[in-house]
């Protein structure tokens, strides 16, 4: 299986990117799984339901986020409804949202992916 891991996507020139790159990294690499961290992908501060679109439509397959997560507040539409949107799994009991999910692609055996948010110099959760 190869997989691609895209750290942090940041504002519209990351979105930009993302465009541009992951459908030829996908041919070129024959990719079977993207995912990408989109917490920042909205003016570098959140995500909202259009960013997390346009970040899909570019061939991502997995969005994960992180300590920006309720930086923007229609993401509570992507917690209640994306299955491919992954919040961190470590967030308190009763949290919107999944912190894991699971992947399933043609020929090829599930890929369980879980999100966590590392605490050191960090808010408590």
């Amino acid at each position: 299986m190869k997989l691609l891991f895209i750290a942090d996507i940041v504002g519209q020139p990351g979105r930009r990117a993302v465009k541009e790159l992951v459908p030829k990294l996908r041919r070129q690499h024959q990719l079977d799984l993207v995912i990408a961290n989109g917490e920042n992908s909205a003016g570098g501060s959140g995500i909202t339901v259009k960013t997390a679109e346009e970040i899909f439509s570019a061939g991502v397959d997995i969005i994960t986020s992180g300590d920006h997560l309720w930086d923007q507040k229609d993401v509570i539409e992507l917690l209640a409804g994306e299955r491919r949107f992954v919040r961190p799994l470590n967030y308190p009991a009763g949290t919107p949202g999944q912190g894991s999910t699971l992947f399933h692609a043609a020929s090829l055996p599930p890929v369980g992916i879980i999100n966590l948010q590392g605490r050191t110099f960090m808010p408590p959760l």
